[in-house]
């Protein structure tokens, strides 16, 4: 786990970024609290360890993952698989873990920078795991790996977090909404009336991209569009996440 600190920031993509999506308007000023997030997608070695904890809620499978290998992000896993994983490990440890809000994930990704990726105003598959043979502006393309990566293999941003980009999208606590219209300013989830996680229906949010995306997908603000991020959906390029904000209690 990697120490946030708390900051104030612009969350969404300005008019002028290119490939922006209506989604991530309007871009708005969001303050959010110190917190705890882990430094990698959550890996399949870490996936199995907490899969044969006691369940909480819902069974989970020890060996979803397309891909196979202990180092390599899960994959292949549901929000709601996702919430029993955080709810397992934090009755485990006695320590709050969660996804992230949508809000903390941007703000983690960006650590400070106000440019597309974290890395500045374009990407390469230097950078991150993605398919690379497309561009983003006219930087020199790269190579399709056609699956994820081992976790930690490319430069982390400035708060020392890696693979924000690329290699597995990252599901977050939220609710979908179609823009950031009434969105909370101070880095909570936008829960939409049912707090109970296993409860909720509908789609949340999926951010960072993956290495089946174009480069405009792993932009800091890009986020998955609404008719491919319903809970229970399982893909070989879904993946996640955790966080530890003390004070967080959630259902």
């Amino acid at each position: 786990m990697v120490a946030i600190p708390g900051g104030t920031f612009n969350m969404g993509s300005p008019k002028n970024e290119p490939n922006r999506s209506h989604h991530e308007s309007p871009q708005h000023t969001v303050t959010v609290q110190p917190f705890f997030m882990s430094k990698y997608p959550i890996t399949q070695a870490q996936w199995r360890f907490v899969a044969q904890l006691p369940q909480i809620n819902r069974e989970i499978s020890s060996e979803p993952s397309r891909f196979k290998g202990d180092t390599l992000p899960v994959e292949q896993v549901s929000w709601y698989n996702a919430v029993e994983f955080c709810h397992r490990l934090s009755k485990y440890t006695g320590r709050p873990y969660t996804l992230p809000t949508e809000a903390e994930w941007e703000y983690a990704c960006r650590a400070g920078t106000t440019t597309p990726f974290y890395f500045g105003k374009t990407i390469t598959g230097d950078l991150a795991n993605y398919d690379a043979t497309s561009n983003y502006l006219n930087e020199p393309k790269g190579q399709y790996k056609e699956r994820t990566n081992p976790v930690g293999q490319f430069p982390p941003n400035a708060f020392g977090l890696y693979d924000m980009h690329g290699n597995v999208w990252e599901w977050c606590l939220d609710d979908w909404h179609n823009n950031y219209k009434g969105a909370p300013t101070d880095g909570s989830a936008w829960l939409d009336n049912n707090d109970n996680l296993y409860q909720k229906q509908g789609s949340a949010v999926l951010r960072g991209g993956s290495w089946d995306d174009l480069p405009e997908g792993c932009r800091s603000a890009s986020r998955l569009s609404l008719n491919r991020a319903v809970r229970d959906l399982i893909l070989y390029s879904f993946g996640f996440r955790v966080v530890c904000a003390f004070g967080r209690i959630l259902q």
